[in-house]
């Protein structure tokens, strides 16, 4: 998996857990993708930094530098979204 692609992965699934705190699903998806993070990418830690109106922020460290990856709100937002419109999961 690509490192971008993780990235917005990780941070789709960390939007649904922070809203979701009782999915364990979610919990342990975000573990996953915490775990490719690490060991595919080298990637020590990431963060939602902040959001506004139309990104979202996604700090992390590699490689003992910070990096910062803007990803457009909706994207980010989407898996969640998808979650809460389908009553199977509610």
């Amino acid at each position: 998996m690509r490192e971008e692609d993780a990235l917005f992965n990780w941070l789709q699934i960390r939007v649904v857990a922070d809203a979701r705190p009782e999915d364990e699903a979610a919990r342990k998806t975000l573990e996953f993708f915490l775990d490719v993070l690490s060991e595919d990418h080298a990637i020590t830690s990431a963060e939602i930094s902040r959001t506004d109106d139309t990104m979202i922020y996604v700090k992390y460290e590699k490689n003992g530098k910070s990096k910062l990856q803007l990803i457009p709100r909706e994207a980010g937002e989407q898996l969640l979204l998808d979650i809460n419109a389908n009553p199977k999961f509610n």
